[in-house]
């Protein structure tokens, strides 16, 4: 489970990096996937991946919805189409 108290964890090579605030739903062969990561980073946002080809209760929550970007904190959630400027508003 998330440990939402560390905000921050040493990544590889020793640097700082914040802790991701959302949550991308998808699965490894979603190509819409690739190109919502695509946009995040253009966002400047840490977003941390999850697969729901592993767990069938998300599959038949997002399944058709994909890729879904969704809030840690608050539940929100943001569904594909979105650009750079969509989600740094969704985050605002």
């Amino acid at each position: 489970h998330h440990q939402s108290a560390l905000a921050i964890f040493a990544g590889e090579g020793g640097a700082l990096m914040v802790k991701s605030t959302v949550e991308l739903y998808g699965t490894s062969c979603c190509h819409l996937c690739e190109e919502a990561e695509t946009v995040i980073c253009e966002a400047g946002v840490v977003a941390e991946h999850i697969d729901i080809a592993d767990d069938d209760g998300l599959l038949e929550k997002y399944g058709v919805r994909i890729p879904v970007l969704r809030r840690i904190d608050n539940g929100a959630e943001l569904g594909w189409p979105f650009d750079a400027m969509a989600v740094v508003q969704f985050l605002a």
